[in-house]
């Protein structure tokens, strides 16, 4: 009998489940078309770029604000990769429909595994979102209309860093509001981090129970009202599906609100490119949830 490591999966299908790298080779041609149109846009849009929000190299930001529109609202957005690859400067190609709506668009990277663990890369998440509302106003960007989105990895971070208890964690310091980031938009996330620890991205991860249990989002639906758009592409895996329906699930039973995004015929790579597409459902919900949310 074939050894069951997670719910009904033997250690061959739940890594298939997560290996998104092997279910789709052509991944290459998506990350090289990414760093190619995030490089365009940057020559055309400029930009404030590697701003510093920690001591250490991963610990930087791009920050791209709309000409001529003082106090703009400000959508940071956070990389995926399993947080163990791919960089902020993959993602300004979806800059661009965010700025022509007059909204700010900030790309956020992290320290990556194995050189530190999931908890520390969520504390720089935190503190790359605390120093983007004390340093906002710097920069044109209005700090009480923050916002935040991320992908695959970078959609466990913003499910996370929703339910940051801002006035009472002490890595990102004292005078911060509890509403600091306003509401989220999570692009095939991660939801449940114990199938990550039983899978083969363990040997780069090196998570414990208690740890994966604390970096759960499923766990920890934020204690206050916030705002979420949950998305994922039609043919990612089933395991990526039963992540985000259990969340949603998880948020709904705390009495908060979500909408649902439908994104057909989207892979775990495409998917993402619908953010920044100007004529997509789930770019016209994220910049609404921008423009509009109280």
């Amino acid at each position: 009998m074939t050894h069951k490591v997670f719910r009904g999966y033997d250690q061959e299908e739940l890594d298939r489940q997560l290996n998104l790298r092997a279910r789709w080779p052509e991944h290459a041609e998506y990350f090289a078309r990414w760093a190619e149109d995030s490089a365009a846009a940057r020559r055309r849009l400029g930009g404030h770029i590697d701003l510093a929000y920690g001591t250490s190299a991963g610990q930087r930001l791009d920050l791209f604000v709309p000409e001529r529109r003082a106090g703009s609202p400000l959508l940071a957005f956070i990389h995926g990769g399993y947080w163990q690859s791919l960089d902020k400067s993959d993602f300004s190609y979806l800059a661009p429909p965010y700025l022509e709506q007059g909204i700010a668009f900030a790309s956020l990277n992290y320290d990556l595994a194995p050189h530190v663990g999931v908890a520390e890369i969520l504390r720089q998440i935190r503190c790359a979102l605390a120093w983007l509302y004390r340093n906002a106003a710097d920069y044109g960007v209005d700090p009480g209309r923050l916002y935040l989105a991320g992908h695959s990895a970078g959609g466990h971070l913003t499910a996370m860093a929703l339910a940051t208890d801002w006035q009472a964690d002490p890595a990102v310091g004292p005078g911060l509001p509890g509403d600091l980031v306003k509401g989220g938009c999570s692009v095939s996330g991660v939801y449940d981090m114990e199938p990550i620890r039983l899978s083969y991205h363990q040997a780069v991860l090196d998570l414990d129970a208690e740890t994966a249990a604390r970096m759960t989002p499923l766990h920890h639906p934020p204690a206050r009202a916030v705002s979420l758009i949950l998305a994922v592409g039609s043919e990612e895996t089933e395991e990526f599906h039963r992540q985000q329906a259990e969340y949603l699930a998880a948020w709904r039973n705390a009495g908060l609100a979500a909408t649902v995004v439908e994104l057909p015929g989207r892979n775990h790579f495409t998917a993402i490119d619908a953010l920044g597409e100007r004529d997509h459902s789930l770019f016209a919900a994220a910049s609404n949830l921008v423009l509009t949310d109280p």
